[in-house]
């Protein structure tokens, strides 16, 4: 399952409040390796880009790194470039046994064209990620060349890349053959069939979806059948395909694609949807921007994440979208209608990742838990309170609805009432963020739209806030505004 849209996150994604060490890469037999430290005791990143559930383990690509939890999201272990992971966030994963795949991507600054998005290599290990081998990215140079999704069949490791097309590799990675999902010479500038995004393998069958359609092949990409927006009587609404995924209901294999219009004026983004092997399409959740899918293989229910948030299906082709997550302990929201990937686990748990954070639940969203990725305060000579992000633009970061939100983060060592009040350069009170509200020991965050209490967005420049935790002490910080 990949995500084109990863391009326009990886900005975001390298926003990881968790530090990264620097570590040494040593050339082994089968590619790059490190000295690798301790993997991170918590959740890498915020931006939460892709979720698989395998073998009982939580596996979460993330703009700080890859995360995994083998007890339900009650702790993580986290890496990172340190580890042996490219460099950046995490933009595909992929999943066979104790096998992890993973690509990163991140922004490079070009002289006299400004940022663009470059492919962090691929990293894989067969050890349930203990320990890790980094392989460069494939290609004639990682610039506009990002990996976007990873297949597994049999021997071969299939990625899908904007510059670098479709490729696959038999020797686990060591070497990698361009293949043209057609005919022609592979020419990714000129033939928008060679920009390839999603690749999914459905037993023998391969899907790759691309900026000219759907691509099938049942001969291990030998030939190729392409599917698009002109060339079928009930054609998929887009030829820009930014993902791909399959559902087996009912006796029935389901194809789902997020489709977006790529040239021609009559296409339309949406979901298509195949029940016949992509003879034909239907289309649901018109005008959607759909980044990925999530299956009840009981129910049949479909998920599926949008910028617009989550969708569920509730009859043949109808969906309805949820109402903002709120975690049912601590009140922590999730800032974003950005959803990018959900999972649904055999213990009936639905895990969804967000521009926001990762969150579950097991009562079709009546509860939800949050989970965040932070520094922890308080300890080990750490501050007892921070803000972020900092910089803070309330017009930019964390938009929910009409307004954007900074977080601040702190912990309290037994139960207690905490307030937080914001004051301008001259020490004048601008908000209240909350007074006398009650919590028990841990590590919380309380959020603040960048309004005073009258309602009007503060001017540019810098804040201070004062935490008062009741029987603990008074403690200060300052966050920047800027529009």
């Amino acid at each position: 399952m990949r995500r084109m849209w990863r391009s326009a996150l990886v900005a975001g994604l390298l926003v990881a409040i968790v530090p990264v060490a620097s570590s040494a890469q040593v050339l082994g037999k089968s590619g790059y390796h490190f000295d690798q430290p301790a993997p991170v005791p918590r959740l890498a990143g915020n931006a939460v880009t892709d979720i698989l559930l395998a073998g009982g383990k939580i596996w979460a690509g993330t703009g700080g790194g890859l995360s995994v939890s083998e007890d339900g999201g009650r702790s993580w272990r986290s890496y990172s470039r340190a580890h042996g992971l490219g460099k950046g966030g995490v933009s595909a994963l992929a999943i066979r046994g104790d096998t992890i795949w993973t690509a990163t991507a991140f922004d490079t600054l070009i002289t006299n064209i400004g940022y663009l998005p470059a492919g962090g290599g691929l990293s894989y290990s067969i050890d349930g990620g203990a320990t890790w081998q980094w392989i460069p990215q494939p290609g004639p140079t990682p610039v506009q060349n990002v990996t976007y999704d990873i297949a597994l069949t049999g021997e071969a490791v299939w990625i899908t890349s904007w510059g670098g097309g479709l490729r696959r590799s038999l020797d686990m990675g060591q070497t990698w053959e361009v293949v043209t999902p057609d005919t022609f010479l592979f020419d990714p500038y000129g033939n928008l069939n060679h920009r390839a995004f999603a690749v999914i393998a459905v037993e023998d069958t391969l899907w790759v979806g691309t900026a000219k359609g759907i691509n099938k092949s049942i001969d291990g990409g030998r030939t190729w059948l392409n599917m698009n927006h002109q060339n079928q009587p009930q054609p998929i609404s887009g030829n820009f395909v930014v993902a791909l995924a399959h559902q087996r209901y009912e006796g029935k294999s389901l194809l789902w694609a997020a489709t977006i219009e790529a040239e021609d004026p009559d296409e339309f983004r949406a979901v298509s949807v195949s029940d016949d092997g992509g003879k034909s399409w239907r289309t649901v959740l018109r005008g959607e921007f759909v980044h990925n899918f999530g299956f009840d293989p009981v129910a049949g229910t479909v998920y599926a994440v949008s910028d617009n948030g989550l969708w569920k299906s509730v009859a043949p082709d109808s969906f309805l979208v949820f109402p903002p997550i709120v975690d049912a302990n601590t009140g922590e929201r999730v800032y974003t209608t950005q959803f990018y990937c959900a999972a649904l686990g055999q213990d009936g748990y639905l895990w969804v990742g967000t521009a926001d954070g990762l969150a579950r639940t097991n009562n079709n969203g009546f509860t939800w838990q949050v989970f965040r990725a932070y520094v922890p305060t308080g300890t080990a000579g750490a501050p007892r309170t921070y803000a972020y992000p900092n910089p803070f633009s309330p017009m930019r970061h964390n938009q929910l609805g009409a307004d954007g939100y900074v977080r601040f983060q702190y912990n309290t060592t037994k139960p207690t009432r905490v307030t937080i009040r914001i004051y301008d350069f001259a020490m004048d009170l601008v908000a209240t963020v909350v007074e006398g509200k009650a919590r028990p020991v841990g590590d919380f965050s309380e959020a603040w739209n960048g309004r005073n209490d009258g309602g009007d967005l503060v001017a540019n420049g810098v804040y201070f806030y004062r935490l008062d935790i009741e029987g603990e002490g008074t403690f200060w910080g300052k966050v920047m505004i800027l529009n």
